[in-house]
């Protein structure tokens, strides 16, 4: 792997400037390659769900090799500042969750979080889910309304067409 200071100018290329944000996720990143032995993964060896979809990931992203496009970047959108890591061939997994800042965060707050170690910023727990199975291709299919092509999964039924979930009706009596 990069040196530390490489792959922080590689992130902040990558996010588009330096933010604690950034810091975050680079640190989570770190920690998470040093406790599971990761490297950068090149297809889905690496496999991290975020719980957020902030600054951070993008770090992720860069020192990790998690991507959506890969995927093996999946977003379990829970507002929380929680990273999911799972190293496929060893079968280990840990999620780290940053702990409660009862701080304030001006002034130079990304340079604290940057350099401080990642014990001090984590609770390592265990992960709350299991490996997610590796993505799969599907075939598309015309949405008999709109007549976009759409992924086989993403179609349904509606009154005997296939159609996307943008066209589709939810059936709902009760409003909810």
């Amino acid at each position: 792997m990069k040196d530390r200071e490489t792959l922080w100018k590689e992130c902040a290329a990558f996010h588009g400037h330096e933010c604690g944000g950034l810091a975050i996720g680079y640190q989570a990143a770190l920690y998470a390659a040093e406790l599971l032995e990761l490297g950068f993964s090149e297809d889905e060896e690496v496999v991290c769900v975020t719980e957020n979809d902030s600054c951070g990931v993008d770090a992720i992203q860069v020192i990790l090799g998690c991507s959506v496009g890969k995927g093996n970047l999946l977003f379990r959108l829970r507002g929380k500042q929680a990273y999911s890591f799972y190293n496929r061939s060893a079968g280990t997994a840990v999620r780290l969750v940053l702990k409660t800042n009862r701080g304030k965060r001006g002034g130079d707050w990304e340079k604290t979080v940057k350099n401080v170690s990642p014990k001090e910023l984590f609770d390592v727990k265990e992960v709350k889910m299991q490996l997610p199975e590796r993505a799969m291709i599907f075939q598309s299919y015309e949405c008999e309304v709109c007549h976009e092509n759409t992924a086989e999964s993403m179609l349904r039924i509606e009154k005997g067409r296939y159609v996307c979930l943008d066209c589709w009706h939810t059936y709902d009596r009760f409003g909810l």
